[in-house]
């Protein structure tokens, strides 16, 4: 048992090392890495924040507004029982497309085709009247060089010509208008277009006093689109263009879109045909009016829509991202990151929103790189923190869209 103490106490001061060269190692270890970054920090390493940007790029811009609209039939034809009668057949489908001299409905041509044959045998009778006329007259005329009758009688004789002429005129006009009344009991359409529903049955008595509506048609390809807009936002750009601040959409039609009322854009464009030159006094608003393509219907009278038009447009106008300006009493703010990558508050004009975006008039230079995301990240860094710029992508676009602005940086 002694031997065995002394070979223990011999081996202990070797335990009480290792632990103290583990300790040792560790501290080190831990020791590093700080005095690293705070050596870092101290030689002004930061790194830098990235934030997206935005090239100022001076462009020709179009004025586009959206104005309230509402959907109308290019033309439209009441159906109107034109001969009194009943009406016996419904000739047409409701709600289907018609042709222009359609037959719609069948009014009881009876009386009228009575009418028309007392108006032939009317005139058969004046027909033969003025026969009997033309040949007496033919033979005074032979007597009366010969002094072979009086004067008086050659006179009555013309006389009787020339009335059995105008009675033979009279009858066929009275021929003629039996044979449209007769017309009008087959009710025709006048125009191409969609008919409605019709708006009596058969068996009822129309046109008796007033013409009677039977249906309406409409023609829907293409369609008018109503559209109003403010008076003073109309003078202002009129007064625009004038002073040269403003210039026209280089002579071409004005391109007239619809937006739904779900939010998406018609597939066929229109154009603009006139803004009326009257203000309506109880609105302030002056109208204008489209004529936009409809050829599978989908537009219908009585829609309401949103137009988008191209009125004018800017000159060398710088546009930016709405998100981009800060907009205060004080005025409007923008920042610009310089190549240093340095940020730095810049006051601009606005001319007015386009869109999504804002128009700049000055405070701004071509090249410029504007910031337009990462404004909470420099909020929650110490003043004077570095930045880099990166193309700023806008939400649903694609990364070819960013191509460009990366290209001029």
């Amino acid at each position: 048992m002694r031997h065995i103490h002394r070979r223990t106490a011999g081996f202990a001061p070797h335990l009480l090392l290792l632990p103290l060269a583990l300790t040792s190692m560790l501290l080190l270890s831990a020791c590093g890495p700080k005095e690293s970054a705070t050596n870092a920090q101290a030689a002004g390493k930061a790194p830098q924040v990235p934030v997206g940007v935005v090239v100022a790029t001076p462009s020709q811009v179009g004025i586009v507004n959206e104005l309230p609209g509402r959907i109308e039939a290019s033309r439209v034809a009441q159906i109107r029982a034109r001969s009194a009668g009943i009406l016996q057949k419904r000739l047409f489908q409701e709600g289907a497309d018609v042709k222009a001299g359609q037959v719609l409905f069948q009014i009881d041509p009876a009386p009228y085709e009575a009418a028309a044959q007392s108006a032939n045998a009317a005139l058969a009778q004046a027909q033969a009247n003025a026969l009997q006329a033309a040949t007496q007259f033919e033979r005074f005329s032979a007597l009366i060089e010969a002094n072979a009758v009086s004067k008086q009688d050659f006179d009555n004789a013309q006389a009787s010509h020339l009335q059995a002429q105008a009675q033979v005129k009279a009858a066929q006009a009275n021929v003629r208008t039996a044979q449209i009344n007769l017309g009008y009991t087959k009710v025709t359409a006048p125009i191409s277009g969609r008919i409605g529903q019709a708006l009596v049955t058969e068996g009822a008595l129309v046109g008796q006093g007033e013409a009677t509506a039977l249906a309406v048609v409409q023609q829907i390809n293409p369609v008018y689109v109503n559209f109003t807009q403010s008076a003073t936002d109309a003078f202002a750009l009129r007064k625009a263009i004038q002073e040269g601040l403003l210039t026209t959409p280089n002579g071409k039609e004005t391109a007239v879109h619809v937006v739904l009322e779900d939010g998406s854009i018609y597939e066929h464009p229109g154009k603009l045909l006139f803004t009326d030159l009257s203000v309506d006094a109880s609105t302030g608003q002056v109208t204008l009016r489209a004529e936009v393509p409809n050829p599978d219907g989908l537009l219908l009278p009585g829609l309401y829509a949103r137009i988008r038009l191209e009125q004018a447009q800017v000159a060398n106008a710088i546009a930016l991202p709405q998100q981009a300006v800060t907009r205060t009493e004080q005025g409007d703010t923008v920042t610009v990151i310089s190549p240093e990558g340095k940020a730095e508050q810049r006051k601009v004009q606005i001319r007015h929103a386009e869109g999504n975006r804002w128009l700049v008039d000055s405070g701004l230079q071509a090249g410029e790189q504007v910031m337009v995301d990462g404004f909470q990240k420099l909020q929650m860094l110490p003043p004077g923190t570095p930045v880099k710029a990166v193309p700023w992508q806008a939400p649903g676009t694609s990364e070819a869209a960013a191509a460009p602005a990366a290209a001029q940086q």
